[in-house]
């Protein structure tokens, strides 16, 4: 998206890769999380408490085992659902009303397949056109959270 649009994330600042931008027409702050993904709260929160923006207003984009490659969900609020990253951004926030678009990876090709090992894996030469297509889709559902809210945003895009 940013370099679609030519928004440039490319400054270290909380821990993150941050840059500032336009999003859904209001003026945000991009971050990308140079934690280990379960340390992704830290950021989160130092960001949060600078700028003094409380959690509603924090939209978070993750992959989710849960959802078929590519498909979306859009929620206003909610528990970690087993992510480590979200369930750490819950924790350093003291809050899990943050708004959230989660971008289907699909689930373990079997029970005895280790998860960390399948959600740090590639996805498939099948699976990458669907996926930048449902990125590119999340960002959009966020730009219409930040414009119209997340129930408009859950209307539009839950199930694509």
């Amino acid at each position: 998206y940013a370099a679609k649009t030519g928004q440039r994330i490319d400054r270290m600042k909380f821990k993150a890769l941050v840059g500032e931008g336009t999003l859904g027409g209001k003026r945000v702050l991009f971050m990308k999380p140079q934690t280990f993904m379960n340390l992704s709260g830290e950021a989160v929160r130092d960001a949060a408490a600078f700028y003094k923006i409380p959690p509603e207003r924090i939209v978070v984009r993750f992959d989710d085992i849960s959802l078929p490659v590519g498909r979306l969900r859009v929620r206003p609020k909610g528990s970690a659902g087993g992510q480590n990253g979200v369930k750490n951004i819950i924790y350093q926030l003291g809050s899990d009303t943050f708004p959230r678009v989660k971008i289907g990876i699909g689930a373990k090709p079997h029970p005895d397949y280790d998860l960390a090992d399948w959600v740090l894996s590639k996805f498939t030469a099948d699976e990458l056109p669907t996926l930048q297509d449902a990125a590119a889709r999340a960002m959009e559902a966020a730009a219409e959270i930040i414009a119209n809210g997340t129930a408009s945003a859950a209307q539009k895009f839950n199930g694509q």
